[in-house]
């Protein structure tokens, strides 16, 4: 390259910056979208459906709720709380899997990585003109406490902020407490407005419209889960043992069932995919 005006031309290509890749909105069921970038994902990793035992009003709730956002219908913003392990976030992405599959092209999921919730106004502009509808997911969700900014820019964006949100997106949150933002007794320490306190930081939860609680399972609820998965893949199981298992981690959730059912499927030499 001999003139010095075509290397100054590609000297100042290689000094731009590469151009952003366009997401295609269209082309998969899940999305994963990070600071870095959105990516998409090829198959929603969730459980059937009916292996979500213990937790069945949630899960009609949920299922109904998931289906009007495909359908266009008006659909609520949902926040699933509680206790940790007991099936919040499977749910979301099991009702995501099972409406997609009869209309795939309808609905997608969108996770929101850690660190991503900034760029959230950016996100819903672009889905916005998107012919599709989306559930932007947002997992174990919580907030320092003293940081008031962020759990206030995302409740303005749920209701009474300037801009719309897009009518083809909802939120879907999980959080094992109820207020989100984490409370302290001292909260009612405030000699003017005992409440002031409690209701700014309750603000948040109110704004979703379907608000569920996820308490810890009983025995039953927990062997029902235990034997659900068994039975699913095909695994001799023992109800002393499974109890005994969840004893020893001090808990009943589906999370520990699972963990159960991984050691009796490795012990067999079986996979579970």
């Amino acid at each position: 390259m001999s003139d010095p005006l075509e290397r100054i031309a590609a000297a100042l290509e290689r000094l731009a910056p590469a151009q952003p890749v366009r997401t295609d909105w269209q082309s998969a069921p899940g999305y994963v979208h990070a600071p870095s970038g959105t990516r998409a994902v090829a198959k929603i990793d969730a459980p059937p459906l009916a292996l979500l035992r213990g937790i069945e009003a949630q899960k009609a709730a949920v299922v109904a709720n998931v289906a009007r956002l495909a359908e266009g219908a008006a659909a609520h913003d949902m926040l699933l709380w509680g206790a940790r392990g007991m099936g919040k976030s499977a749910l979301l992405r099991a009702a995501v899997a099972a409406t997609q599959s009869s209309a795939p092209e309808r609905l997608a999921l969108v996770q929101v990585a850690p660190g991503g919730l900034d760029g959230l106004p950016l996100l819903l502009e672009e889905l916005r003109e998107i012919e599709r509808h989306f559930l932007v997911f947002i997992d174990d969700l919580g907030f320092e406490t003293g940081d008031a900014q962020a759990a206030r820019a995302l409740r303005s964006w749920l209701e009474g902020g300037v801009e719309a949100r897009p009518g083809n997106v909802r939120l879907a949150v999980t959080s094992n407490r109820r207020a989100i933002v984490e409370r302290h007794l001292s909260e009612q320490d405030d000699p003017v407005n005992p409440r002031d306190a409690v209701d700014d930081r309750l603000a948040l939860a109110d704004r979703f419209g379907l608000s569920l609680g996820f308490h810890a399972c009983s025995q039953d609820d927990y062997i029902a889960i235990v034997r659900g998965y068994a039975e699913a893949h095909a695994l001799a199981w023992d109800e002393a043992e499974a109890l005994n298992w969840s004893k020893r981690r001090g808990s009943r959730s589906g999370r520990v069932a699972w963990q159960f059912i991984v050691e009796l499927a490795g012990r067999a030499g079986k996979p579970l995919g």
